[in-house]
């Protein structure tokens, strides 16, 4: 883990091990180093705010999982 991804306490905040894996399994992933985080699932390039919060972690993504389809 590089500096950047601790902060003061030792605690980690990025989990670039995630990146591929399905928003189920990451977040598996996430809750069990930082069990307190308020995830939000996100498309790539939606708007967010700019303000700070150490419990909140955003996951991004951008694939298309089934054939879109009319009905």
């Amino acid at each position: 883990m590089s500096c950047s991804e601790k902060v003061a306490t030792n605690k980690k905040t990025s989990w670039p091990e995630v990146v591929g894996l399905s928003v189920e399994k990451a977040k598996e992933i996430i809750l069990t180093d930082k069990p307190d985080a308020d995830i939000v699932v996100l498309p790539v390039g939606s708007p967010v705010t700019k303000d700070y919060r150490s419990e909140r972690v955003r996951i991004f993504i951008d694939t298309v999982a089934e054939i879109p389809h009319t009905g």
